[in-house]
């Protein structure tokens, strides 16, 4: 029995740790809305897209961003099609897989204008980072694009809310992320904007309409994102 445990101690020791909101690593989770293959497969066509060239605004983050390629189709061929805007987004990716992707071809030879960059709420929904380290990973993203396209303007956004619910943990995580993003910054090559507030209701809960699942958006919530960061891209690409 003791060496049955001690064994089982062993094994516990041995097992990898799971690498750090900021440092880069591929999937290796195999969710039943995503195999490994097809996040892999994902990730080629976007690299053979940037290789193509061509792309003057950048849009990277997980499913919400993938999203306008569904539901937000409408929206970003009225408004992103003319600005020969990419969309780079993979459902499930945390920061880790953003930064793995970034290392890994994703932006290399591309010369965006502008970035648009939204990430960090699967760090919490999938691998239970705390908001300090949800912070210490975007910030790792901001500075690997920077690296990748250096005269490129990004526009980080905060972490959109979720959750039906106004005053929920996930939301508290959410703010406090957020208050440590906008440190990022700069005003000139870096800007933040934090455009949460324009999805939700009056009494801060968001409506159906433009969340049903309260995660990601409907065609009007992507209409609603279009809208709020118009005029701050605007000016990135001048």
């Amino acid at each position: 029995m003791h060496a049955l445990v001690a064994a089982s101690v062993l094994v516990l020791a041995q097992a990898p740790a799971k690498p750090a909101a900021w440092d880069a690593a591929p999937r290796t989770q195999e969710y039943g809305w995503m195999s490994v293959a097809t996040w892999k497969k994902m990730h080629a066509d976007h690299v053979a897209r940037t290789k193509k060239g061509g792309v003057d605004v950048v849009f990277i983050g997980d499913s919400i961003t993938q999203g306008w390629g569904g539901a937000g189709a409408p929206v970003w061929k009225k408004k992103y099609d003319p600005l020969n805007a990419a969309n780079y987004g993979i459902g499930g990716d945390t920061t880790r897989e953003v930064l793995y992707r970034l290392n890994d071809g994703v932006l290399d030879g591309l010369k965006p204008k502008a970035v648009v960059l939204m990430i960090g709420t699967n760090n919490f929904g999938l691998a239970g980072d705390s908001a300090a380290d949800v912070a210490k990973g975007v910030g790792a993203v901001v500075e690997s694009v920077r690296k990748k396209a250096p005269d490129a303007k990004v526009l980080v956004l905060g972490i959109f809310p979720r959750d039906k619910a106004a005053d929920t943990g996930m939301r508290k995580k959410i703010a406090e992320t957020n208050e440590a993003l906008a440190k990022f910054a700069d005003g000139k090559t870096v800007v933040y904007l934090d455009i949460g507030k324009k999805f939700l209701a009056a009494d801060g809960t968001l409506p159906a309409d433009v969340m049903p699942d309260a995660l990601h958006l409907s065609e009007k919530g992507y209409g609603i994102w279009a809208d709020a960061i118009d005029e701050e891209l605007q000016k990135l690409l001048k």
